[in-house]
């Protein structure tokens, strides 16, 4: 790397430890000066940002590279701005997105291309817990990805219920990679990543609080193309990522409970109060029909600025259909994108010769991309 992007990486990794996700005031000066000037001008106490006395209690003994070792030794990496890996609908928070993102596992942003979030309670009961699973199942059999936040109770079961189903799952949590919370997680957040993407915008070592489990929600929101409520009492935390989906103008899925169970409360109030907005389901099968025709949602691209950019539809179709870890044949890839066997083969050789896709004795699959940038 030159110096110049190692000051980019250095700052970005700077300013996420010295200020809490979705500070906007700070979001503003990266946006108008660059991340390095920004980074300079509050380690020097000359920002004249309203926190400015609280980012220099964080500075001290801070050291940016201490940060990038220690993600690295636990086989994380940084993700930024214009890396090939970062995921482009994160653009959508505008000030609100997060200034860098702290990686373990598969490539984050082709895991997201097809992604669906499902969460819910902690406290869920054995229907929610039930639910959840089948969901995530179904949806990962179908080569979607399912992201969630690494809780107890739904969140739980939504990974789980992917990687029984050899899917992809990606935890989004509100403390560093390399913590392991809750402590009842460790085995299961150490296997999403290595088989899927555990990811947070906050360094390594940091710990969680009950405002960075809200502000962490907007990424589940924003990461994914629809948001499913499965269990949520009417404060459930829950209820702030299916906020954070209307705001993205992202799809809100809910599954309704018992009328009894305090626990399904907050998803019908949802149904009531957003009727317009929130469409009830109840299975894989409803989820994957409200989400319409592939690549029919995706940030409109003003160049062609990556691979993944600029691709004819059918072809762009093909590759969002293509899943990341188990191959699959050109029949069931045809069904999925619906599109002719014959477009999906000519659509699969473009993509093989544009080093995007892979063909083995199995099937199909998303190659890996070199792309992504390292710590």
């Amino acid at each position: 790397m030159g110096g110049v992007i190692d000051d980019e990486r250095l700052a970005r990794t700077g300013l996420a430890r010295i200020a809490e996700p979705g500070d906007v005031a700070l979001a503003r000066l990266v946006q108008q000066n660059g991340a390095v000037e920004a980074w300079l001008a509050v380690s020097r106490g000359e920002s004249g940002l309203p926190n400015q006395s609280g980012y220099l209690a964080r500075l001290d003994g801070l050291d940016p590279s201490h940060d990038l070792d220690r993600l690295a030794g636990c086989d994380g990496r940084l993700v930024i701005p214009g890396d090939l890996e970062w995921p482009s609908q994160l653009d959508d928070l505008g000030l609100k997105a997060p200034v860098a993102l702290f990686v373990r596992g598969l490539d984050l942003r082709r895991c997201v291309l097809r992604s669906v979030a499902v969460v819910g309670a902690r406290a869920a009961t054995s229907y929610g817990v039930s639910v959840a699973g089948d969901l995530a199942a179904d949806l990962a059999d179908r080569g979607w990805a399912v992201v969630s936040g690494g809780a107890y109770g739904i969140d739980a079961a939504a990974h789980r219920g992917a990687l029984a189903a050899a899917g992809v799952t990606v935890a989004v949590l509100a403390c560093g990679v390399d913590v392991a919370y809750p402590r009842g997680h460790t085995a299961l957040l150490e296997r999403i990543a290595t088989e899927g993407v555990v990811v947070s915008e906050l360094p390594p070592g940091c710990h969680p609080t009950k405002s960075r489990f809200l502000t962490r929600n907007r990424l589940i929101a924003a990461l994914s193309r629809a948001t499913v409520v499965v269990e949520a009492a009417h404060r459930s935390g829950a209820l702030s990522t299916a906020a954070a989906a209307r705001q993205l103008h992202r799809l809100v899925l809910a599954v309704p409970g018992p009328v009894t169970s305090p626990l399904s409360a907050g998803v019908h109030r949802l149904l009531r109060q957003f009727r317009e907005e929130t469409v009830l389901v109840t299975g894989a099968d409803e989820i994957v029909e409200e989400l319409g025709p592939l690549g029919s949602w995706a940030p409109d691209p003003v160049v062609a600025a990556t691979p993944f950019d600029g691709l004819p539809p059918d072809v762009a179709a093909t590759l969002e259909a293509l899943p990341v870890r188990r191959p699959v044949d050109v029949v069931r890839l045809s069904s999925t994108a619906g599109l002719s066997a014959d477009t999906v083969a000519r659509a699969l050789e473009q993509l093989r010769l544009l080093g995007l896709a892979v063909l083995d004795d199995r099937g199909w699959r998303l190659a890996e991309q070199s792309g992504a940038a390292d710590t």
